[in-house]
């Protein structure tokens, strides 16, 4: 090399060539040609493989090109910011990377410890990147990433659906859900909060999957660049797994080698085939009837003249019996009904079913009860409202028997499966009269519904006998604010409610306190108990039967994440022949059922009632 011609510049650490060093600095470079390389000295491309190695390249690969000036020079001008930034970007993919492949599906499993793991998936997914040529490596990374991204919004997705149904998200049936989130949205926020939060939920999704995709891209780069350390770092980390996988060496109770991201995929691939798989037994699971070739005069043919009331008080479950900071103002409220009851000539048996749904689902619990069939998702739902197959309240209609009623406060749309279940005229939000304030989610009040229902079937005189079917609505979650009774006679029109709201609590300060939230649903519990034993109290007769149950248990947030599902159930008549009937059954007299009463599965129900009240030898 000529001593006039300048040096090649080499970049710094961060891949900016100096800034203070450039070939215009010496002043002979215009005035002097360039000298011919001397044969002691390489070329570039004679080079080439020495500076490959010694950046981390494999000899015949491009090797890596400076890096960008970036905008308006930055790089050059503060190339130790640069190398700063540079780094601080890697480290923060790496954390993205670990954490979405240590952190578990469920809030409750989140600790430090679960983060104190090695992953085999990483060292997995460094080996990969290692063996792949450049263009092939860039392109695995990024659809690595997005994968990544995709199974970190799966994993919230069930968190939040743990926290509320006590169960992951389910791929198949689940999506139609999110629907009813928005609506939920828009109740608790208005039209306005619904579309910016659900904006912002796309918006965060998105963020999601690019910076995964960003972050898997970067390593791959990073890995590429220092190819001897990492293939090293590689074999040394799967040596150190294989050793804490097979000693089973744990730390905090947690163990150390972990392939959970792995099985976590495995068991959502399975999930969904099992999900699929579900429609054809279902479908079987239809045509299997015990009474649909009984003649109608032979169906419920031990309650023939009396009004039967079924009634389903939402999220009422054993949690609010069973528990002990819940339980001994439940069961004064119970005490107070059943004394409300017996005042008036009434006895009541009761016990426990197990819902096929906790936290939400009502629709499920609700046509599980009244079908014989465990309706547990959203498609088995659809199958069943499709179908033909017979419905506890469709018997009664199919009888003509009966007027069949349906006071379902809590739909605010068309509702096309009321047909399917056998309701003759269906009573909905907009249909009751009320012009009173809605209590969050609930748009009428428990004691206003049951006074509608005097007034447009029960208190008809000359009528036929009336099945009704009744959702209570104000024990649904959020539970704040939520109405109390009060004198009937002041019901009128419902804008009494309106000063009751005012009185209320906000959900926003409510639900910032699990102890509080507990506390509201509580309250929401008494309430609709007192509004229906008020109304029994008030306007049953000898001909009145009630069966009032639970739907489900309600969220987590109060239940503390027990796996329990059973809800009460209870049957009220004034005439004893009634009850006479269930006498087999078991049940617990009055309307709280003993800790050891029979637990049921709810799908059983609809036959055992028919079978009681058909019929009878002798």
């Amino acid at each position: 090399m000529s001593h006039l011609t300048p040096p090649r510049q080499l970049p710094d650490a961060d891949g900016s060539p100096d800034p203070d060093v450039t070939a215009t600095d010496d002043p002979r470079k215009d005035s002097e040609p360039a000298a011919e390389p001397t044969p002691t000295t390489p070329t570039a491309a004679e080079a080439a493989p020495e500076t490959a190695a010694r950046d981390g390249v494999e000899p015949g690969a491009q090797a890596p090109s400076p890096a960008r000036p970036g905008w308006f020079g930055w790089r050059r001008r503060f190339p130790r910011t640069a190398r700063g930034v540079w780094l601080g970007t890697t480290v923060l993919a790496a954390v993205l990377v670990f954490v979405v492949l240590l952190v578990p599906n469920r809030l409750d499993y989140i600790t430090v410890q679960s983060f104190l793991r090695l992953p085999v998936e990483g060292i997995f997914l460094a080996a990969v990147l290692l063996a792949l040529p450049s263009r092939a490596r860039r392109v695995t990374a990024a659809a690595l990433g997005v994968l990544l991204g995709l199974s970190a919004v799966l994993k919230c997705l069930d968190m939040g659906f743990r926290q509320t149904l006590a169960r992951p998200f389910d791929l198949v049936f689940d999506w139609v859900l999110l629907s009813d989130a928005a609506d939920f949205l828009k109740d608790s926020l208005g039209r306005t909060g619904e579309v910016f939060a659900v904006i912002a939920v796309i918006a965060l999704v998105l963020a999601v999957l690019v910076l995964s995709a960003l972050a898997t891209v970067r390593l791959a780069n990073v890995v590429a660049r220092h190819r001897p350390v990492a293939v090293r770092s590689t074999l040394v980390l799967g040596v150190v797994w294989i050793i804490c996988f097979t000693l089973g060496v744990q730390f905090g109770g947690v163990t150390v080698a972990t392939k959970g991201y792995a099985q976590y995929l495995s068991n959502r691939v399975q999930y969904v085939r099992d999900g699929l798989g579900d429609a054809e037994v279902f479908k079987k699971q239809l045509t299997v009837d015990a009474y649909a070739k009984t003649p109608s005069d032979q169906l419920l043919t031990g309650l023939r003249g009396k009004d039967v009331m079924l009634t389903f008080i939402e999220s009422y479950g054993r949690v609010a019996i069973d528990d002990p900071t819940m339980g001994p103002e439940v069961d004064a409220t119970l005490k107070a009904g059943d004394a409300r009851l017996k005042a008036a000539g009434f006895s009541a048996r009761s016990g426990w079913l197990r819902s096929p749904v906790t936290g939400a689902g009502s629709w499920l619990a609700h046509s599980t009860f009244l079908s014989g069939l465990w309706v547990k998702n959203q498609q088995r739902y659809r199958t069943l409202t499709t179908s033909d197959r017979a419905t506890l309240t469709s018997y009664f209609q199919k009888t003509g028997a009966w007027r069949t009623v349906g006071i379902v406060p809590g739909v605010r749309k068309a509702w096309p499966e009321g047909k399917y279940f056998g309701l003759d005229h269906i009573y909905d939000s907009t249909h009751l009269g009320y012009q009173g304030p809605y209590f969050s989610w609930t748009p009428v009040p428990d004691q206003f519904s049951l006074e509608a229902f005097q007034k447009l079937e029960h208190g008809k005189k000359n009528r036929d006998p009336i099945m009704a079917e009744i959702i209570l609505a104000s024990s649904h979650n959020p539970w704040s604010p939520i109405a109390h009774t009060i004198d009937w006679k002041d019901l009128g029109d419902g804008k009494v409610f309106y000063k009751i709201k005012k009185e209320g609590t906000n959900p926003t300060e409510v639900w910032k306190s699990a102890k509080r939230v507990r506390t509201e649903y509580r309250k929401a519990i008494q309430y609709s108990l007192d509004s229906l034993t008020q109304w029994v109290q008030r306007y049953g007769d000898d001909k009145t039967v009630l069966v009032f149950l639970g739907d489900h248990q309600p969220v987590p947030t109060v239940t503390g994440g027990t796996s329990n599902r059973d809800v009460p159930v209870t049957v009220v008549a004034r005439d004893p022949k009634v009850l006479e009937r269930i006498s087999d059954w078991g049940w617990t007299e009055g309307i709280k059922p003993a800790d050891n009463a029979p637990e049921w599965s709810m799908n059983t129900f609809r036959d055992r009632f028919m079978t009681a009240y058909g019929p009878q030898d002798g």
